[in-house]
């Protein structure tokens, strides 16, 4: 299989999608193009601007759209990255984020297979969608555990794997990549670690009160740094051997980190005294007591494992929001 050319990102404006273009670019290349497929209805704005070579804009739930922008690029690669992806806001929107996660997956995977059948299209879904599995399996899950998904965006990501994997019975080139909870600078303080970074930058800059608000500290998870996550992406999407058709492959770093630890963490690098106050309205309903995952098989069909130190991610955060205070 020769080097892919055009590569297609949905998303690429979002959290993860910038980071992944800075891998991408960071690769040797060969004549390799980046392109950001921009959504309404689901970006911020449908001119963020992306360090991508060009953007096509469309509604991932416009079929037409969609399938005109797919016949017009031919991409090598899609990397589907654009979804609802906060647990929180898809009990308050579950139509919302079944259509944008399943239906507009669908479209896209459809379009890709109509109009580039030789693309590999690299779905990404959520280890979310192990959900109860977590409780009743002591070990890191490895890709053959039980789908048990928990709440409507888990359900919508689900749906959406299991569809790519049919699709791949029936000639999609795909493979699904199930990252566990990734997180580092620039991610939205509505997540659980730039909020706790996010409060105490606040606090430090004479913002907020000293006390930190919270909500179940006792929940663990394994968690990644997003630039270890998008290294895999990259991977996936540059290498392209050894992959089978609707190849599931799990991100994780094998290690579950006490919530409440990592808050504890990042106060420790405060620079001035801060005190913790539990919040109801930030407990998460169905919340699971802890998640982790097997990384196994990335590291023997992409010789990946995590490589930056957690404590280095916190400080990356916290250092992250100081500077948006200033900006």
């Amino acid at each position: 299989m020769s080097a892919p050319h055009r590569i297609l990102i949905t998303g690429a404006g979002g959290f993860v999608g910038r980071w992944l273009v800075r891998e991408l670019k960071s690769r040797p290349q060969a004549n390799r193009e980046l392109l950001d497929l921009e959504l309404y209805g689901l970006e911020r704005s449908a001119a963020i601007v992306t360090e991508t070579d060009h953007a096509h804009c469309a509604d991932l739930l416009d079929q037409a759209a969609i399938e005109a922008v797919v016949e017009q690029v031919k991409p090598d690669v899609v990397i589907h990255l654009a979804a609802q992806a906060h647990v929180q806001h898809s009990h308050k929107a579950p139509n919302l984020t079944w259509d944008v996660n399943v239906t507009g997956t669908r479209i896209l995977a459809q379009a890709v297979k109509h109009s580039a059948p030789n693309c590999l299209f690299v779905f990404i879904s959520s280890s979310e969608i192990y959900g109860g599995t977590f409780k009743t399996n002591p070990n890191p899950l490895d890709e053959s555990a039980l789908v048990d998904p928990r709440s409507p965006y888990a359900l919508s990501k689900a749906a959406a794997d299991l569809l790519i994997g049919q699709m791949a019975y029936d000639g999609l080139r795909a493979v699904r990549v199930r990252p566990f909870n990734h997180t580092g600078p620039g991610q939205d303080p509505a997540f659980v670690i730039p909020s706790f970074a996010r409060q105490i930058a606040l606090i430090e800059a004479g913002l907020q009160s000293p006390v930190v608000e919270v909500g179940n500290l006792d929940a663990s998870r394994d968690f990644l740094d997003v630039r270890d996550v998008v290294r895999a992406y990259a991977d996936i999407a540059l290498c392209q051997t050894g992959l089978q058709p609707g190849e599931i492959i799990n991100l994780a770093s094998g290690t579950a980190r006490r919530i409440g630890d990592n808050l504890n963490a990042l106060i420790a690098l405060s620079r001035v005294p801060i005190s913790i106050k539990q919040d109801a309205q930030r407990m998460r309903p169905n919340d699971l007591p802890i998640t982790c995952g097997s990384f196994d098989k990335a590291k023997r069909l992409l010789d990946w494992r995590p490589r930056i130190e957690w404590a280095q991610t916190l400080s990356d955060i916290l250092e992250d929001q100081r500077q948006a205070l200033r900006r």
